[in-house]
């Protein structure tokens, strides 16, 4: 399985971005795809999850603010990302895991926020 990741970049508080990222290789079904974070200086934490079933969870803090969706025929999972802080600044990782199997990292995408 390969991750690829898009759509971070730099933008002020406030504004948007759409994270993307796509599965590809021979991996057969996944069960949940899901982007987590690591700002400098802390551990890696999960921001949202969606499950096969289109089941979603978010961390707390930005629940209301970001939203998590996917395309199953593409294996593709995406997060809009909503009124920007800077405290949302780090690099977000996605990851695809397939139950009792295997879990696989994309490569990051960088997103920061000025203030």
């Amino acid at each position: 399985v390969q991750l690829q990741a898009s759509g971070g970049g730099f933008v002020q508080a406030g504004g948007s971005l759409r994270l993307s990222c796509s599965a590809s290789g021979n991996f057969g079904r996944i069960d949940y795809m899901g982007w987590y974070r690591q700002a400098p200086g802390h551990p890696r934490e999960l921001v949202a999850r969606i499950r096969a079933n289109g089941e979603t969870t978010y961390a707390d803090s930005v629940k209301g603010r970001f939203t998590i969706s996917s395309d199953n025929a593409k294996n593709t999972v995406y997060l809009a990302i909503n009124s920007l802080k800077p405290e949302d600044t780090g690099v977000y990782y996605c990851y695809a895991q397939q139950f009792g199997s295997w879990l696989k990292w994309g490569q990051g995408t960088l997103v920061t926020v000025s203030s």
